[in-house]
């Protein structure tokens, strides 16, 4: 592993996620691997478990950790090629993904998508730039297009939990109050459609149909209802249009996620990467319920940065 962009600088999934299960097991047992060792994080846009689980990973390595708020805790950085500085930017990105990689052995990055421009966000323009200033490998922490980190983190807690040798997992859209990008759900396809023992549903309303290079291999279902019934695990996030890009093409709240829906399935277990807009995407009822997965979700986080991390240090 050089970097971790997406499923495909996984490599062997299967023995990633069995090092995964090992470090959970085990969290402070591969210290000699970050010993010596420090881990640099910028964020270009918020974050709480990215940002959290990613120091908490540093260190049961034996790692150091350092977190930088771009623009905030550090000189307003301008990230155009061949722009004249004469305005409000006081650093270009170049010499400052440069430096920091002097200051680090590994660099996790988060980036945020435009929303507006489909091509620079799908052409992932901005983090390629990041991967091709930074001497150090680079670990996503979300980019435009993908989150593989939260991917891996629902495969390690769906592999833990599933109660049968194959299971059926079902990504369904939810309403929320503003457009949110495809990162998730593109990331979370890109990883599930892979996987030999999973079988994948999709459902949204017509509309809402992701980029077809991370829903391959998957079953698309623009009846709710149907898609739900007998899953063993649902996942549930909102997005914005990918064809009509970045746009709310509906927010109908019959899509919400709720106990008559979950009824459905075959008493599945229930995820959500986190934030969630309580009784807009999902009710109350079904995040507080015992099928709820969504805090050792969570906790997960850590052990799929540390696995990460272990395999970019070794």
């Amino acid at each position: 592993m050089k970097n971790f962009t997406s499923f495909a600088d996984a490599g062997d999934y299967k023995a990633l996620l069995q090092q995964a299960l090992e470090i959970k097991a085990n969290p402070f047992g591969y210290q000699e691997v970050g010993r010596n060792k420090t881990v640099g994080l910028i964020f270009f846009n918020p974050s709480l478990r990215t940002r959290l689980s990613s120091v908490k990973a540093a260190y049961n390595l034996g790692a150091q950790v350092w977190v930088l708020n771009a623009g905030t805790d550090s000189w307003t950085l301008e990230t155009a090629d061949g722009a004249v500085m004469d305005g409000s930017t006081q650093e270009h990105i170049k010499e400052a993904i440069a430096v920091m990689s002097q200051y680090c052995d590994v660099l996790g990055v988060r980036t945020f998508p435009t929303l507006t421009d489909r091509e620079a966000d799908y052409g992932e323009v901005f983090f390629n730039k990041i991967l091709s200033y930074a001497t150090v490998p680079v670990i996503s922490l979300e980019s435009a297009t993908l989150h593989p980190l939260q991917s891996f983190t629902d495969l390690l807690t769906v592999a833990e939990t599933k109660r049968t040798e194959r299971v059926k997992v079902v990504l369904t859209w939810a309403p929320h109050v503003r457009a949110l990008p495809q990162c998730v759900p593109n990331s979370f396809c890109d990883w599930f459609s892979a996987i030999d023992w999973v079988d994948l549903v999709i459902t949204h309303p017509e509309g809402y149909e992701l980029d077809p290079r991370f829903t391959r291999g998957a079953r698309i279902e623009y009846d709710q209802h149907k898609a739900l019934a007998g899953a063993d695990f649902v996942q549930a996030k909102n997005w914005s249009s990918y064809y009509d890009y970045g746009q709310v093409l509906s927010t109908d709240p019959d899509w919400m996620l709720t106990p008559a829906h979950m009824a459905l399935t075959n008493d599945a277990k229930f995820l959500h990467c986190l934030p969630v807009r309580r009784n807009v995407e999902v009710s109350d009822a079904v995040l507080d319920s015992p099928n709820s997965l969504i805090i050792q979700e969570a906790g997960n986080r850590t052990f799929a940065m540390q696995t990460v991390l272990h395999e970019l240090l070794k």
